[in-house]
């Protein structure tokens, strides 16, 4: 394995209205295949643009030992530029040319440099990567999100790195383009740091680093032991919560009973000295005795009452915010075998070509089944998303629907009015809804107070997803039909697993398209259907890749 690694030292960083992201962090990232997880917000993304030289820190420095690649998550979509000028290789293949046809410049030479075998790297790399249809002089506007991602990942394992960053490389990745992806990293040797939702590549990883709090903390072992290494420590931590907070209502009654106990003898004691008819000077001296001690035992149980506080401060800052959301939906219950949807004979235009082959595509939806719908990228399953859902007409074909409830969770989430707040959108699909109701409601979806008034433009992806699903599924009536498209696409972590408790409390129907395995196996589907080469198939379960 390859000694190369990135060293980052006392390292800060602030955006320029001052909101500081990373104060004085220090870390190393060792040879291996390493994960980074962080919370919502944590700067992930910008700390992999730190070390990639994209930003620049306002304090301290990144050595990187070793040629870097690096793969942002917000790659360029459309364009002009040609395959070979995105993977970096066009001024090699026209020195090659110009050498081949008798040029021999010493310019075309030093451009070619160790680069003779440039054309058949380059056309290995993107065999390994499912790109090898790709001429070198095709347009990157005609790619789909997909090809473009793993043609940028291209562009960087052309370079030979000795250190490579990722930041989400399998989004718009279908389900074969992420395991191919897999395969190369399962094969890296170098140091790989890597940004990613998808469970399934972070359990290839050889470690997990976690940002949390202003440091990073390295867990050994994949993704899966570093779940459950940290719902090990949660579990602790909240026993010892509670057995602390047990100790602080203990010292707390103790402490009121001394006192009851002081002030019960201090009457007593008064009543006998006046009934002793002892000296006025005697009796003042044995009273102040008296409170002195009662005064000695109270700031002994003060004292026992703030180290419990104490104690309790340190063992709930243990604890994690989990960010879970609880949720129940009776209102979205359908009968079992209720027809919700049904196209018989259905064609349709995608792309410039037929969408269904044959005589059409029959589809069924009864409740409360749980369909994902897979295949590759390109093959219109958005397009049958829009037709259940009735934003897009058939060319030809019967559709029966039930009663309209059906709503679609497109991959933009363009559902809310950007205008308006948090709030202000559950009040539009929930009218009737009281608004205390509604508050509390948001706050079961993690926007409390000030937070629910929030406008939806301003927030995160992950955000984004809470709100539309509080005004999707308390929606006045409830939606008895689910369609989602790429739901996981752009969230983090915990963002999927928010979105995961959600669909497990829906107990209507829904049809998922997702290239995300785990996270179908999560969601609990019961009948997948593909679609591919025009034909609409059911399908078995995927076996395990690689």
């Amino acid at each position: 394995m390859s000694d190369h690694c990135v060293v980052v030292s006392a390292l800060s960083f602030s955006w320029p209205d001052d909101t500081p992201v990373f104060t004085d962090l220090s870390f190393t990232v060792p040879p291996g295949r390493t994960g980074l997880v962080a919370p919502n917000g944590a700067g992930k993304s910008t700390l992999l643009k730190l070390i990639a030289g994209e930003l620049r820190p306002t304090a301290g420095n990144v050595a990187v030992d070793g040629v870097l690649g690096y793969l942002p998550q917000d790659l360029p979509l459309t364009g002009e530029p040609t395959v070979a000028e995105v993977l970096g290789i066009a001024p090699v293949l026209r020195a090659l040319e110009a050498v081949e046809s008798g040029d021999v410049a010493e310019e075309h030479f030093t451009t070619i440099g160790n680069d003779w075998d440039v054309e058949e790297r380059t056309r290995a790399q993107l065999d390994r990567l499912g790109l090898g249809h790709l001429a070198l002089d095709r347009r990157l506007g005609t790619l789909s999100g997909g090809q473009v991602v793993s043609l940028g990942l291209a562009a960087q394992l052309l370079r030979r790195p000795d250190v490579l960053l990722l930041d989400e490389p399998t989004n718009n990745l279908d389900l074969d383009a992420r395991h191919r992806l897999h395969e190369v990293l399962d094969d890296w040797s170098g140091c790989l740091l890597v940004v990613s939702h998808d469970r399934a590549l972070l359990d290839r990883v050889d470690r997990i680093a976690e940002v949390d709090a202003g440091e990073v903390r390295y867990h050994g072992g994949n993704f899966t032991e570093y779940r459950r290494a940290v719902a090990a420590a949660q579990e602790v931590a909240e026993k010892n919560v509670r057995t602390v907070e047990q100790e602080l209502k203990r010292e707390k009654r103790e402490m009121q009973q001394a006192r009851e106990r002081a002030q019960r003898r201090a009457g007593t004691a008064a009543r006998n000295l006046g009934n002793a008819g002892l000296p006025r000077i005697f009796a003042g001296t044995m009273k102040r005795n008296a409170q002195e001690s009662a005064g000695r035992a109270s700031g002994t149980h003060a004292a026992r009452v703030g180290a419990a506080k104490a104690r309790l401060d340190e063992a709930e800052r243990a604890l994690r915010d989990e960010q879970k959301i609880v949720l129940e939906l009776p209102r979205t219950a359908v009968p079992a075998g209720r027809t919700l949807f049904l196209g018989e004979r259905l064609r349709a235009g995608y792309d410039g070509r037929e969408l269904f082959a044959g005589e059409g595509a029959d589809l069924v939806i009864r409740g409360p089944e749980r369909i994902a719908l897979t295949g590759p990228n390109g093959v219109g399953k958005s397009t049958l998303l829009r037709i259940v859902h009735g934003d897009l007409a058939p060319r030809a074909g019967v559709v029966k629907r039930a009663d309209g409830r059906i709503a679609h969770l497109s991959q933009r989430l363009d559902l809310l009015d950007d205008g308006r707040t948090v709030a202000e959108n559950l009040a539009a699909f929930a009218p009737a809804m009281p608004p205390a109701e509604r508050m509390n409601l948001l706050a079961r979806f993690l926007f409390r107070g000030s937070r629910a008034h929030l406008p939806v433009g301003a927030l995160s992806g992950g955000e984004r997803l809470r709100a539309t699903l509080a005004c999707v599924l308390f929606a006045e009536p409830a939606p008895q039909l689910l369609l989602l498209d790429e739901p996981t696409n752009n969230l983090d972590l915990v963002g999927t697993e928010q979105l995961e408790r959600a669909l497990n409390a829906y107990q209507g129907a829904f049809v998922v398209v997702s290239h995300d395995e785990r996270f179908l196996a999560e969601i609990g589907v019961d009948r997948r259907l593909r679609l591919d080469n025009g034909r609409l198939v059911e399908a078995p379960e995927p076996t395990a890749a690689g």
